[in-house]
């Protein structure tokens, strides 16, 4: 508050002092900011001030005023100096807040501050509890002189922050609720088309693509002549089918692929193996970090135990795998990442999820899902599907023949692919990856086998099988992949390429052996959304349990989720970021257009419902939209900024330029004093994110633009790190169509 130059002891400057002579003039007045900071609180004792104004109680102890907790150190009062008492006397006390007893008060002589400016040294403010103890404060003291005009401004400023919430008397949650009358409602001036309001989306989530295409690019079949097309298929120099007969183009058999050894890469020099807990540590910074390093934001930096204490150090300095062993989280993810790191095997900290089940059950699909979570929540997660790397190496047009399981060559050169994936997915956990989503049919025990031994001691497999009895499910799953697969990019003829994955279906039924051994998850036709069940066989840890979670509210139901911001509120208009203000003129515009709009894009949809924040100008945004239930979750509230809720970004960079320039540096990790990350807000969103997917019906959030930046990412797949930068503009709804085949986006634009 205030935009007059401060003044201490060195006084200020020439042009300082014309604008105090102006001020003057014009009536200004003294606002003066006093700050006492102590890290060792006494009990009840709150500190005070009083002096020679009758403002701060004439020298009566038991007028004094009290200042406020600002932080858990730090205590803060600010008071304007009437202009016929600039001199004021004053000293510090210390009593509770509704007593007089004891009061202690501070020694040594009077303060003065006269004129703006504080006579004498600013010392420590010293309380004598008794003959032995003294108790310490450190006083910080700030004088401006302001305009009476200032001091309107943010009195008024002050009072509307304060007025009374225009949704008091709101239910939580409304059933079957009607608009607020005709005022409110829809009317025929705002009859919308909705195809004229769309806008282009910024994401490539607009159109249909094939699953396993966003999958792991394989690494190990790069560099050797081979060619990945857009389509995920791959070309060779020369090729020959294997173990069938026919024109189909072939693809080279005796490719040579090398794959490192992970155990004999990233040993630099100066590094030591951590045997407790799998990570390395530079040896020369051992001993110069003690203990846990915790900063304002999350994820960094890591922990590293010495092999030979139990100390733990933090290192600022790791190398890769230690730098992505724990995820950019927070939370009780951050939490049990700890727990892990400290407590787990080795190999537990790598995580293998390895689908199992016939094509056409919606492995990749639930892959695809899976990934799109974990890597939201901060995982580290990457999505290998073999079919990619068989198309890569052995073309994309075998025939059903080359999947018998009499066909050794076939049968050879499939359980190699796996192999390279595998291998592909092990390497990049050692680098720093933590959960890998191996996609394939591993419809046999003996492939499964192949794949444990491959991963014994450098990570935990959990098995992960489809199963589904639903007929109609699997020949629309068919269907879509002779549509979009691109082993039938080629085939013409629709039938032709029905017949043949037909036959190639029927060759994995002879030989599928359900999972039986080890630790596996079984959905049990889950896909539907209706009814089924999950199976669980040796699970334990956090992140498998919410991976077990998650797998039992996701469905394949097509239905829309609509996402938009609240209508304009009038701390919009002024720039200030949180507050909790009433929508302004144009929002009050843009309620009724969203109800509209609902209306007409929802009409067939009885079961839809309305989400909002907790704060009045979402349910002021959804009060119009009649006909739907409509429910307030404390989970959509907007990015809490602690103190600085209510300013602008120029107050925050003219007053805590330390804190705007972090922010700048990274918004991701950045968490306002007292107030929240963006790592935060995603943490808390989590049951939003559940609940969406367990949904079976449209739903409508109405929220705000950090909270609908971080669902958005989740749907649209983007990395955490582009989270605060993606755009969520005001009066536009972003439909999101979840399905089989994916996640599509479609934009509309109701008002400028």
């Amino acid at each position: 508050m205030g935009t007059g130059a401060s003044k201490n002891s060195d006084g200020g400057s020439q042009g300082n002092e014309e604008r105090e002579e102006n001020l003057d003039q014009a009536g200004g007045q003294l606002y003066i900011s006093l700050k006492m900071e102590n890290f060792k609180l006494k009990g009840e004792l709150i500190p005070h001030i009083y002096g020679s104004v009758p403002l701060v109680g004439s020298w009566d102890s038991s007028k004094a005023l009290s200042l406020e907790r600002e932080s858990a150190s730090m205590w803060e009062l600010s008071f304007v100096v009437p202009p016929n008492h600039e001199s004021l006397d004053f000293k510090f006390l210390l009593k509770p807040r509704y007593s007089n007893s004891p009061c202690i008060v501070e020694e040594g002589p009077n303060r003065l501050l006269s004129g703006g400016m504080l006579q004498g040294d600013t010392r420590m403010a010293l309380f004598r509890l008794s003959a032995d103890e003294v108790l310490e404060y450190r006083v910080f003291i700030k004088a401006d002189r302001v305009s009476p005009f200032d001091l309107a401004a943010s009195w008024r400023a002050y009072q509307e922050n304060l007025r009374p919430s225009a949704v008091r008397g709101i239910p939580d949650v409304s059933i079957n609720s009607v608009s607020e009358g005709p005022e409110n409602s829809s009317s025929a001036s705002l009859e919308l088309d909705l195809e004229h309001y769309v806008v282009p989306a910024p994401s490539s989530n607009s159109g249909l693509v094939y699953a396993a295409n966003l999958t792991e690019t394989p690494r190990s079949l790069t560099g050797f002549g081979v060619q990945l097309n857009a389509d995920g298929s791959g070309n060779t120099s020369s090729s020959k089918e294997i173990g069938t007969t026919g024109d189909r183009p072939t693809t080279v058999k005796d490719m040579t692929v090398i794959v490192p050894d992970p155990s004999k890469m990233y040993m630099g020099s100066g590094m030591v193996e951590s045997k407790s807990v799998g990570t390395f540590s530079h040896l020369q910074k051992q001993d110069s970090h003690r203990g846990l390093f915790v900063d304002r934001g999350v994820g960094s930096p890591r922990l590293v135990k010495s092999a030979s204490t139990s100390t733990f150090f933090s290192d600022l300095k790791l190398d890769t795998e230690s730098k992505n062993s724990m995820p950019a989280a927070a939370g009780a993810v951050a939490a049990a990442a700890v727990a892990d790191q400290m407590l787990g095997p080795k190999e537990d900290r790598h995580l293998a999820i390895v689908l199992v089940g016939l094509p056409a059950r919606g492995k990749t699909f639930t892959a695809a899902k899976l990934t799109r979570y974990l890597r939201w929540l901060g995982h580290e997660t990457k999505h290998f599907n073999v079919g990619k790397y068989r198309r890569l190496k052995h073309g994309a047009n075998q025939s059903a023949d080359f999947f018998r399981a009499d066909n050794p060559e076939g049968m050879e050169a499939r359980n190699e692919v796996a192999a390279l994936a595998m291998e592909d997915m092990i390497s990049w956990m050692q680098e720093g990856g933590q959960v890998g989503i191996f996609d394939a049919t591993n419809s046999t025990r003996k492939r499964r086998n192949m794949l444990m031994k491959l991963a014994e001691g450098k990570c935990r497999i959990i098995f992960l099988e489809t199963l589904c009895n639903d007929q109609r499910i699997i020949e629309r799953n068919i269907r879509l992949k002779i549509q979009q697969s691109p082993d039938y990019a080629e085939e013409p003829d629709f039938e032709a390429g029905y017949r043949d994955f037909k036959a190639r279906l029927d060759n994995y039924e002879k030989v599928y052996e359900p999972v039986e051994e080890g630790s596996y998850i079984k959905m049990i036709d889950m896909v539907s959304g209706h009814g089924g069940q999950i199976q669980v066989n040796n699970i334990s840890g956090y992140l498998p349990g919410r991976i077990v979670f998650f797998l039992v509210n996701t469905h394949l139901t097509p239905r829309p989720i609509l996402l938009t911001r609240h209508g304009e509120s009038m701390d919009n208009v002024r720039g200030r970021i949180g507050g909790d203000t009433e929508l302004s003129e144009a929002g009050e515009v843009y309620s009724k257009k969203l109800a509209n709009f609902v209306e007409k894009r929802l009409k067939s949809e009885r079961a839809a419902s309305i989400w909002t924040s907790t704060l009045q100008r979402t349910i002021l945004t959804a009060s119009p939209i009649g006909g739907f239930p409509k429910i307030q979750w404390r989970a959509l509230d907007e990015i809490y900024a602690g103190v600085c809720d209510g300013m602008t970004y120029e107050e925050i960079k003219k007053n805590m330029p330390e804190e705007y320039e972090a922010r700048k540096k990274d918004k991701l990790r950045y968490r306002y004093p007292r107030g929240e990350s963006y790592l935060d807000v995603i943490q808390r969103l989590e049951p939003v994110i559940i609940e969406l997917e367990r949904q079976r019906a449209p739903v409508v959030v109405i929220s705000h633009q950090a909270v609908l930046r971080a669902l958005y990412a989740y749907f649209a797949d983007r990395p955490l790190k582009e989270i605060p930068h993606i755009e969520v503009p005001l009066h536009t709804i972003i439909e999101i169509q979840m399905g089989v085949t994916g996640v599509q986006e479609k934009r509309y634009k109701l008002m400028d």
